[in-house]
C-alpha cells in the first residue's frame, strides 16, 4: 500500500476550508445499545455518514499487530503477513519505511516512485516477525491492507514513531499559525524520539496541552514496544479506539453545533472526554430523551434505507442509478421527469449540477471507494462541463477520505476515485440473496416453463409419472399461455403428468416427484 493510504486516523487529520462548508450545520447523532453503535453526521438536517459497530463486525483498522511474513513474493514487491485474521494481510514494499521528506498530513513523506523503493526481498524474509498497522478492513475476497509505517492518533496530534519530522495539517492555512504550531511542536518533542504531525483541531491550542498529549502518546508507544519485544506473531499489540471514541476523538469539534447522543452511560463518557480535552464543547453535548427514536426523529432510519437503493430522486425530477461492480462503480444521471421549458442545454446543467452534489454526499453515505465513473448528461459548451466538474470537486472536499475527480473525459464521463478503507455500508449490512445468488434477478414465467419442458424431456424413459411442483404464478403462466401443455408433453415423453402449485416456492423454483412417496427426482433431471 502507498503512504496516501494510511490509517484511517491519518486521513481524518482535516477537513475542508471552503467558506460554504463552514457555514453548516453540523451535528453527530450518536444511537448505542449493548450490542451495536451508531454514528450518524448530518450537515443541515440531511444524512451525509452513517458508521456503525457490532462485535461481530471485527473492525480492525489502526489496530497494531505482530505478525510473521507468511510469503514475500518479488514479482509484485509485496508480503503476505499473518496478523491471526482468516485471511493474511497484505503488505507492499512502499509502506516498510518512512521518507526523510516531510508530509503535513501524516502520509509518511512524498511519495518516492516504485522503483526507488529497495527491494521487498532484502528487508523481509519468510518467518520473520513485523510489527504492522491495519490501514484497510478485509474487503471482499481480499486480506486486510496493513502498514510497517505505525502510527498513533491522539486529538490534537498523530504520533509517528519511526519518523523525525514535525509537520501541520496542511488543512490549516493560516501561516502564522502553522509557524506557531511547527515551532511548539519541535520544542515539546525530543530530539530523535518520534515525529508528529499536529492535526487541524489543534488549531489555537496551547503548549501545555500538546506537551500533555504528546506524553500520553509516548507512554502508549512504550507499552507497544516492550509487548511487541515480549510477544510471539500472530498478536494484537494495541487496539484502536472504538468507533464512538475515535469519531470524539477525530471530529467532534468546534465545527460541530451539536452532539446529540441517546444513552446515559454513553453520554457520560462523551462529557468526561470533552471535559478533559475541550470545555467549550460541552454546551454542545445533549443527551436526547425523546419518545421517538433518535435516529427516527432525525431521518436517519429513513436515510438509511434510501442508501440501499439503486435509484436516488433529486428535487429536481431527475435521478441517478448507482451500479457497483467488481471492478468499478457506475453511476448514471437522467433528467427523469425534469425536462425544463426552452433551452435544454440550461435544462442539462441545472440537472447536472445537482446531480454533482448528490453524487459527492451518495458516496459519503454509501461509503463507496475504488474506481468510480459518473455518466453525466451530455453538455455541449466546455464551460458548462467545467462549472459541474468544479461543483464535484467542491463538494468531494467535505469528504474525510481522499477523493481525485478527473476532468470529463471525450466521452462525458468523470472518472474519479475515492480512498477504500473498508467494505461500503450495503455491504456489510447486507448479504447475497440465497434464492437468485446475489444477481437480484429471476427467471421470468415464460423462462420457467421451458425450463420445466427441457427437464421432463431429460426425465423421459427414466420414470413412468411425475408431479410437478411450481409456484402458483408459472402454473397460472402455463395454464393461460399453453393450456396443452401437459398433454403435448405426455405424448413426446410418455410420462404420466400434473401440476401441484406451491406457494411456499419461489417463483424460479420447481421440483419434479416420483413415484407413490414422491420422491425428489429435480436434481437428476433438471436443465438449468
Amino acid at each position: 500500500m502507498s503512504r496516501v493510504d494510511s490509517t484511517m486516523s491519518r486521513a481524518a487529520i482535516g477537513g475542508s476550508n471552503c467558506k460554504e462548508y463552514n457555514n453548516l450545520r453540523r451535528e453527530i447523532l450518536v444511537s448505542a445499545s449493548a450490542r451495536e453503535q451508531w454514528v450518524a453526521l448530518l450537515e443541515d438536517d440531511q444524512l451525509v455518514e452513517i458508521m456503525f459497530d457490532r462485535p461481530d463486525q471485527g473492525r480492525l483498522v489502526g489496530d497494531i499487530y505482530l505478525g510473521r511474513v507468511d510469503a514475500v513474493i518479488p514479482g509484485i514487491q509485496a508480503a503476505f503477513v499473518d496478523i491471526g485474521t482468516e485471511k493474511a494481510a497484505f503488505l507492499h514494499v512502499s509502506d516498510l519505511d518512512w521518507d526523510d521528506d516531510e508530509d503535513e498530513n501524516g502520509n509518511g513523506g512524498r511519495r518516492r516512485r516504485r522503483k526507488d523503493f529497495p527491494p521487498i526481498q532484502s528487508k523481509l524474509q519468510k518467518g520473520q516477525q513485523i510489527l504492522v498497522q491495519v490501514t484497510k478492513e478485509p474487503i471482499s475476497t481480499k486480506g486486510p491492507r496493513v502498514t510497517a509505517q505505525v502510527s498513533l492518533p491522539g486529538r490534537f496530534m498523530v504520533y509517528i514513531p519511526s519518523s523525525k519530522h514535525v509537520g501541520v495539517s496542511r488543512k490549516i492555512d493560516d501561516r502564522g499559525e502553522r509557524s506557531r504550531l511547527r515551532a511548539m511542536a519541535k520544542d515539546i518533542v525530543p530530539e530523535g524520539r518520534a515525529g508528529v504531525i499536529i492535526r487541524t483541531v489543534g488549531e489555537e491550542v496551547t503548549k501545555d496541552t500538546l506537551k500533555r498529549e504528546f506524553k500520553r502518546l509516548d507512554g502508549i508507544w512504550k507499552k507497544v514496544e516492550k509487548k511487541a519485544k515480549n510477544a510471539k506473531a500472530p498478536m494484537l499489540i494495541h487496539g484502536e479506539a472504538k468507533l464512538i471514541s475515535g469519531v470524539i476523538r477525530d471530529q467532534f469539534s468546534d465545527k460541530f453545533d451539536a452532539i446529540r447522543v441517546d444513552d446515559r452511560d454513553v453520554y457520560s463518557q462523551i462529557m468526561q472526554y470533552v471535559s478533559d480535552v475541550a470545555p467549550e464543547l460541552k454546551e454542545r453535548v445533549h443527551l436526547y430523551g425523546g419518545e421517538t427514536p433518535l435516529f427516527d426523529e432525525f431521518g436517519v432510519r429513513q436515510g438509511l434505507q434510501e442508501a440501499f437503493q439503486k435509484r436516488v430522486d433529486m428535487k429536481s425530477g431527475g435521478y441517478l442509478i448507482i451500479e457497483p461492480t467488481e471492478a468499478l462503480v457506475s453511476i448514471d444521471v437522467n433528467t427523469g421527469r425534469y425536462t425544463g421549458k426552452k433551452d435544454p442545454e440550461k435544462t442539462i446543467l441545472r440537472t447536472n449540477m445537482e446531480a454533482a452534489r448528490e453524487v459527492a454526499r451518495q458516496l459519503r453515505l454509501r461509503d463507496i471507494g475504488g474506481i468510480i465513473v459518473v455518466d453525466f448528461i451530455d453538455m455541449d459548451e466546455q464551460s458548462n462541463r467545467d462549472r459541474v466538474l468544479h461543483e464535484l470537486r467542491s463538494h468531494l472536499g467535505r469528504d474525510r477520505a481522499r477523493t481525485k475527480a478527473f476532468e470529463v473525459s471525450n466521452l462525458g464521463l468523470i472518472e474519479m476515485t475515492r480512498q477504500r478503507v473498508r467494505p461500503p455500508v450495503f455491504d456489510t449490512l447486507t448479504t447475497d440473496c440465497e434464492h437468485c445468488g446475489g444477481a437480484g434477478r429471476v427467471y421470468t414465467p415464460a423462462t420457467m416453463v421451458r425450463r420445466i419442458e427441457r427437464s421432463l424431456v431429460r426425465a423421459q424413459g427414466k420414470e413412468k409419472k411425475l408431479v410437478i411442483r411450481l409456484h402458483p404464478d408459472i402454473a397460472i403462466e402455463v395454464l393461460e399461455s399453453e393450456p396443452d401443455f401437459l398433454r403435448r408433453l405426455q405424448q413426446r415423453t410418455k410420462l404420466e403428468l400434473s401440476f401441484r402449485d406451491d406457494p411456499l416456492l419461489r417463483e424460479d423454483e420447481f421440483h419434479l416427484l416420483a413415484g407413490p412417496a414422491e420422491t425428489e427426482v429435480t436434481e437428476k433431471y433438471v436443465v438449468q
